[in-house]
């Protein structure tokens, strides 16, 4: 079985963990990359405010209050007050879009949904990370998407 995911992985000619994601080798990972990430980032920002406010009366009309949908960042899972792209080539950063609401339904523990953007795995030897691929995907577009998603 690890055989054949070591062949899918060198068979994947351009690195790509899906159609989404490029994936970022650690002799990669450095400051003109740090420039990608905060782009990304502040894109996710801009588009997730936008987007919030065009879908909170439909939310609330369906008994999900309180859409919030923002750029989440962490290390290693933990969500540090202040933290920003600064540190996003910190091993185990993360980043993504949040998309939240109350409703009777939702788990306090876990959020609606999520779209990664960015996360930097740290790993014994050579780490390396994956990156949301702006070049073939609309990031606002695919935040929508999953909105329409979870009106339904």
């Amino acid at each position: 079985m690890l055989d054949k995911l070591k062949g899918i992985i060198k068979n994947d000619e351009h690195n790509k963990i899906n159609d989404k994601y490029i994936l970022i080798p650690q002799k990669d990972i450095n400051k003109a990359l740090r420039r990608k990430i905060t782009e990304l980032e502040k894109i996710g920002d801009e588009s997730s405010e936008v987007l919030q406010r065009k879908y909170e009366k439909a939310f609330e009309l369906r008994g999900k209050r309180n859409l919030r949908v923002w750029v989440c960042r962490d290390i290693d899972g933990d969500e540090i007050k202040g933290l920003t792209s600064e540190k996003c080539l910190e091993k185990e950063y993360r980043s993504q879009i949040v998309i939240d609401y109350d409703s009777p339904n939702t788990d306090d523990d876990f959020y609606a949904e999520t779209i990664d953007l960015w996360y930097c795995f740290g790993g014994y030897s050579e780490g390396s990370g994956t990156l949301y691929d702006l070049s073939k995907n609309e990031l606002k577009t695919d935040i929508e998407e999953t909105l329409k998603t979870l009106l339904r």
